[in-house]
């Protein structure tokens, strides 16, 4: 790997009349995300350009989005997407009530339920740095109710991430939990939150065993009929997490492309921000979840070199 020769290739691509889209796909989808950021620095240096800035000016639509996906450092991406589901400028606050151009509420749940602690902290820290306030303040001041609750508790990034199970601890848990759903009148979201939010992976599967044992039904069945909405979603986007992480990816790019029209912004950032982490098991899972590979499904439902560069990501 040469960073100066790939950045000059990539200016090569661009240069004169025209671009050259196979190129720039074959030079970025070969290299990983450090190595992208190492072509980056030595475009500005050897070239005297912004690489993004080039592409941006070259490139277009759900394309150009997904490039330059790629080229921002995976915690960035992140924060940039949440800053964008959060829709959080003033001036356009008349503009999202009215027209109804809200919160993307699925990419909040999204990242901030399957993020590690340590990846939630590196978030946390560059939203700061980059909006001047803190990804909880945006959360506060753009969710209600709690629904708000649950992103607030996820965003800490607190969660026991230990591997202890504590038998009898499990039990407990469980029975709160069905004390706090499917035995009263009402739900007590509070316990619900506290539980699946704060647990570690390992406790939280010995919980669900224990809970189907106590209710009958299976803890996603109960969320669903105790729940609605986005705190549904969410606390349905944590036990799915907890159990299979690359099978919750696949489900979200299935419901991303099926029917009519397709969620870009979920599809682009679930193959961009999983492509070096979990691709093959999401691959896995949703061949065995759908009876279909995600290849072939990309393949149906996106065009141009917005699919050349997805079927890359996706690989095989």
């Amino acid at each position: 790997f040469s960073a100066e020769q790939e950045a000059q290739a990539l200016r090569k691509a661009m240069k004169g009349f025209g671009t050259d889209e196979d190129a720039i796909i074959d030079i970025l989808t070969k290299l990983n995300v450090s190595q992208r950021q190492q072509v980056l620095i030595t475009y500005k240096s050897t070239i005297g350009r912004d690489l993004i800035d080039d592409l941006k000016s070259e490139l277009s639509g759900n394309f150009e989005r997904v490039i330059v996906g790629m080229m921002t450092p995976t915690t960035m991406y992140d924060v940039h997407e949440l800053r964008r589901a959060l829709k959080f400028w003033k001036s356009s606050f008349y503009v999202a009530k009215v027209l109804g151009a809200g919160t993307d509420e699925g990419c909040l749940i999204e990242i901030l339920a399957s993020r590690t602690n340590d990846e939630i902290g590196r978030i946390n820290e560059n939203y700061k740095l980059q909006y001047g306030h803190t990804l909880e303040e945006d959360i506060v001041s753009d969710t209600s109710s709690m629904f708000r609750r649950v992103l607030v508790s996820l965003a800490t990034g607190n969660r026991d991430e230990g591997t202890y199970v504590d038998n009898a601890l499990a039990q407990q848990d469980a029975q709160c939990l069905y004390e706090a759903g499917e035995k009263k009148w009402g739900t007590d979201e509070v316990q619900f939150m506290a539980i699946l939010c704060t647990r570690n992976r390992y406790h939280l599967l010995r919980v669900f065993d224990a809970y189907r044992g106590i209710a009958n039904k299976d803890i996603t069945d109960s969320i669903k009929s105790e729940m609605s909405g986005d705190l549904e979603d969410a606390l349905l986007a944590v036990v799915k997490c907890m159990r299979n992480k690359p099978a919750y990816f696949a489900e979200r790019l299935y419901k991303s492309m099926k029917g009519l029209g397709t969620d870009d912004n979920t599809l682009i950032r679930v193959m961009v921000s999983r492509s070096e982490i979990d691709m093959l098991d999401i691959r896995r899972e949703f061949l065995a979840m759908y009876g279909k590979s995600l290849y072939s499904f990309i393949k149906g439902d996106c065009s141009g070199d917005y699919r050349k560069v997805l079927l890359r990501l996706c690989g095989g």
